[in-house]
C-alpha cells in the first residue's frame, strides 16, 4: 500500500491570500480579470473559491465573470490588433523575451503557488513553469523565423511568393493540468504572429493563469493586446466561441465538450483547434530492459496523479516479460508516497477535486463490477493523516482485457490497467484498439519492432523506450482520432494555427498577363 508523506511544517504553510504572497502588481483584492489593461473584478460581483486540494483549504476568491466581461474584453482585443499586427514580429519577440526573463526569476514562487492550487508534486509544477519558460525563449526566436515562400510564376515577368498573416482575435480555453505550461502553449505563438487574445484558463486553476499574463503585462505588452477572463466554461467559454468578432477558438480539455465547440465554429466559420482527449498504452516486449520499462511505467501512470492527457493508462505486456515485469511495478507501485505537493518527500499529490475523486472512484467501481477485472494494487481514496482532508487516492492497478471499459475509456487518475499479449503483432493491435490516439510507448532492444512501431502506432506521439509522457516544446504534440482535429500545438507547426496564408503575385510585364489562359496575339 503506499506510504503517507511526512508533513514538513515549513514546507506545508498555506494561506488564504496566496497571490499576495507571488503577485508583483498592487491590486484590489478579487480583480483578477486582465481587460484592456487594467486589473478588473466581474461586474456581477461574484465570485468562486481557489481551493488547495491537499488541504481543502480555501486560497483565494476568484470573480465570475459573464458575458459583459468577455465582451470588453474581445472588444479591447480588437482594438489593439491593428497596432500590434503592424508591429515587426522580432519586436513582438522582445516583449516573449521580457515576459521569458520574469519567469525564469519566479520559476520557484510560481510554482509553489500552482502545486497549492492544482496539488501536483514540486518537481512536476517547476516542470510546468519551466515548459513555459521553454515556450516563450522558443517563439522568441520564431519572430525572426516566421517564413513564407518564394516560387516561380507560369507567366514571364512575374514574381510569386506565400506570407503568413495573423488570424485576428483569437480565444484560448485551457485545463487545469497544466496550468502555465498549456496556456503558454496558445499564448506566445498567438502573440508572435501578431494575434490579440483573450485566455479562459480552468477555473480550477485560476492563479497560475494569472501570474502568466501579469509576467505579460510586466513585460510592456501594450494593453489589450493580451485580456484574461475567469469564469465558468458554460458562461465565458460560450460567450467567447459566439462571439462574431473572435476568428479563431483553441481548446484544450475533454473530447465531449470539444467536439461540441468544433462544431459551433463550423458552423459560425471560425478556425478552431482541438486538443483532447487520450488512452496511451505502453508496451513491454520479451526482449526490453524490465527495470527501465518498471519505472517508465510508473512515471507514466502516476505523474501529475494520472491528470495528463498523455498519461500511461494501459500497459500491454508480452507473455514473455509478464512475471519480472510485474513483480518489480506492483513492488514499486506499493511504495509511492502520498501527500501534499508541497513536501519534497511526497511522490503524488492529490487529485485537482472531491469531483474527479468522485470520476475515479466510478471507474474502479466499474473495473470491479461491470467489467470483472482482477484489482492488483490500490483501489481505496485515502483519508488518513496528511490525506485526512484531500481528495488523494491510492495509486491503482488492475489486470484486465483490451474490451473493458477501464482499458477503452479516459479515467484522468491514478489507475492503469494490465492486458496480457502472446506477440508483438497482438500489442500494435491492442494499443490501436482505442477512439484515441495520442501517444504510445515501445519498450524493445529489436530494432525491427521500433521501426514497425514508429510506422504502426496509430498516435500522434511515439516514443521508444520512454513513458508516453515528456513531449517537448519544439516538437508537434497532438494526436489521431478523437484526439484532435488534426492540428498540432507546440513546434513550427503551431504556426498553421495562429496564421493565415496569403498568396502575393508582382506582375512587373506592364501588360495584362492570364494565367492558364492561352492568349498569344501572334497565333492565327
Amino acid at each position: 500500500m503506499p506510504t503517507t508523506a511526512t508533513r514538513n511544517s515549513k514546507s506545508q504553510a498555506v494561506t488564504t491570500d496566496m497571490m499576495s504572497e507571488v503577485s508583483k502588481i498592487n491590486r484590489e483584492p478579487g480583480a483578477y480579470n486582465y481587460i484592456g489593461g487594467k486589473w478588473l473584478k466581474a461586474s456581477s460581483g461574484e465570485s468562486f473559491p481557489n481551493v488547495n486540494p491537499a488541504t481543502g483549504e480555501i486560497l483565494g476568491q476568484w470573480p465570475s465573470s459573464g458575458k459583459k466581461e468577455v465582451d470588453g474584453a474581445v472588444a479591447a482585443a480588437k482594438r489593439a490588433l491593428e497596432s500590434w499586427r503592424k508591429l515587426p514580429a522580432p519586436k513582438r519577440a522582445e516583449y516573449l523575451l521580457k515576459a521569458h526573463d520574469i519567469l525564469v526569476s519566479r520559476k520557484e514562487d510560481y510554482a509553489r503557488a500552482m502545486t497549492q492550487e492544482m496539488g501536483k508534486v514540486l518537481k512536476e509544477t517547476r516542470g510546468d513553469v519551466q515548459e513555459a519558460i521553454d515556450t516563450a525563449l522558443y517563439f522568441t526566436g520564431e519572430g525572426r523565423r516566421l517564413f513564407g515562400e518564394t516560387t516561380t510564376s507560369e507567366l514571364a515577368d512575374k514574381f510569386a511568393m506565400t506570407v503568413r498573416m495573423p488570424v485576428g482575435v483569437c480565444a484560448l480555453i485551457t485545463p487545469w493540468n497544466f496550468p502555465m505550461a498549456i496556456p503558454s502553449w496558445k499564448v506566445f505563438p498567438a502573440l508572435i504572429c501578431g494575434n490579440t487574445l483573450v485566455l479562459k484558463p480552468a477555473s480550477y486553476t485560476p492563479a497560475s493563469a494569472t501570474l502568466l499574463i501579469e509576467a505579460l503585462a510586466e513585460a510592456g505588452v501594450p494593453a489589450g493586446v493580451v485580456n484574461l477572463v475567469h469564469g465558468g466554461g458554460g458562461v465565458v467559454g460560450n460567450a467567447l466561441v459566439e462571439h462574431p468578432d473572435v476568428r479563431l477558438v483553441s481548446f484544450t480539455g475533454s473530447s465531449d465538450v470539444g467536439a461540441g465547440i468544433a462544431a459551433r465554429c463550423g458552423q459560425l466559420f471560425k478556425k478552431v483547434t482541438m486538443e483532447m482527449g487520450g488512452k496511451n498504452a505502453q508496451i513491454i516486449m520479451d526482449d526490453a530492459d524490465i527495470d527501465l520499462a518498471v519505472e517508465g511505467a510508473v512515471w507514466g501512470a502516476f505523474g501529475t496523479t494520472g491528470q495528463r492527457c498523455t498519461a500511461t493508462s494501459r500497459i500491454i505486456v508480452h507473455d514473455g516479460a509478464y512475471k519480472a515485469f510485474m513483480d518489480k511495478f506492483t513492488a514499486k507501485v506499493g511504495k509511492l508516497r502520498l501527500g501534499n505537493g508541497l513536501d519534497e518527500k511526497a511522490d503524488v499529490g492529490p487529485l485537482v477535486s472531491d469531483s474527479q475523486l468522485k470520476v475515479v472512484e466510478k471507474y474502479v467501481a466499474i473495473a470491479q463490477k461491470e467489467d470483472k477485472a482482477k484489482l492488483l494494487a490500490g483501489g481505496r481514496p485515502v483519508k488518513s493523516g496528511d490525506c485526512a482532508q484531500g481528495f488523494f487516492y491510492e495509486p491503482t492497478v488492475f489486470e484486465g482485457t483490451p474490451g473493458m471499459r477501464i482499458a477503452q475509456e479516459e479515467i484522468f487518475g491514478p489507475v492503469v490497467v494490465i492486458l496480457r499479449v502472446k506477440s508483438f503483432e497482438e500489442a500494435i493491435t491492442v494499443l490501436n484498439d482505442t477512439k484515441f490516439g495520442l501517444s504510445g510507448s515501445v519498450y524493445t532492444k529489436d530494432i525491427n519492432r521500433v521501426m514497425k512501431a514508429i510506422r504502426d502506432m496509430e498516435t500522434g506521439i511515439t516514443y521508444i523506450n520512454a513513458p508516453t509522457i515528456g513531449a517537448e516544446v519544439h516538437l508537434p504534440f497532438g494526436g489521431v482520432k478523437q484526439t484532435g482535429n488534426g492540428h498540432r500545438e507546440a513546434g513550427q507547426t503551431v504556426l498553421e494555427i495562429y496564421t493565415e496564408w496569403k498568396s502575393v503575385f508582382v506582375d512587373y510585364s506592364g501588360r495584362l498577363q492570364k494565367a492558364q489562359i492561352e492568349d498569344n496575339p501572334d497565333k492565327k
